[in-house]
C-alpha cells in the first residue's frame, strides 16, 4: 500500500480551517482516482506533555505505486493541491509511505 501523508500544524483559526477542510478540500481529495480510504486524525496530546506540534494528521491511501503515480498526475489531484496551497500553504507537511 502506497500513502500520502499530510501533516498540519494548528491554524490561527480552527474553525474556520476545519470548515474549509470538511466542506471544500476533503471532497476534492474524495475525487482523486484510485484512492481507496482517507483518515482524518485529529491530535489531542503529546505523550511528553506540551503542545503537539501537529493539529491533524491525514493519510490518503493508494493499493500500489502505479495507483498513487496516476493519482498524483490526475485532475482531480491538481485541483486538490491548488485548494491545499491556498488555505494550507503554511501549514501542511506531505510526505509518502509505503505500509499495511
Amino acid at each position: 500500500m502506497k500513502k500520502l501523508i499530510a501533516l498540519y500544524r494548528k491554524p490561527d483559526d480552527v474553525e474556520a480551517f476545519l470548515k474549509h477542510y470538511n466542506d471544500v478540500h476533503l471532497p476534492l481529495v474524495e475525487k482523486v482516482p484510485g484512492l481507496l480510504r482517507t483518515l482524518v486524525n485529529r491530535v489531542t496530546a503529546a505523550p511528553m506533555g506540551g503542545e503537539p506540534a501537529f493539529f491533524m494528521i491525514v493519510e490518503m491511501q493508494y493499493a500500489d505505486t502505479a495507483s498513487f503515480d496516476a493519482a498524483m498526475k490526475s485532475p482531480e489531484n491538481r485541483a486538490a493541491g491548488k485548494d491545499l496551497m491556498g488555505f494550507a500553504r503554511d501549514l501542511v507537511t506531505l510526505v509518502v509511505a509505503d505500509g499495511d
